[in-house]
């Protein structure tokens, strides 16, 4: 399973699908984001997902944790988000 990447002009809808997809097909998604404008965007397709895949009768919670991630040969931190069935 790949790490679903935002970037801060990521299309809420489009990244929403990806989670929702995701965890329908393996019940679980890893979101990743770094920087405030691609975490904000994170955010909000979580919300959508979680509209999306409550529709299907899934309940979703995320847990947020730091992950360290190389860009570049540069190390940067990342939120990740963990996004499960309930």
């Amino acid at each position: 399973m790949d790490v679903i990447k935002v970037k801060a002009n990521s299309r809420t809808a489009a990244v929403a699908g990806a989670i929702a997809g995701v965890i329908r097909e393996h019940k679980r998604a890893e979101v990743q984001a770094i920087g405030a404008g691609a975490v904000n965007q994170a955010i909000k397709a979580l919300v959508l997902a979680k509209g999306y895949l409550a529709e299907d009768g899934y309940a979703v919670v995320a847990v947020p944790e730091f992950v360290d991630v190389e860009i570049d040969g540069k190390v940067r931190t990342a939120i990740k988000l963990i996004v499960e069935p309930r």
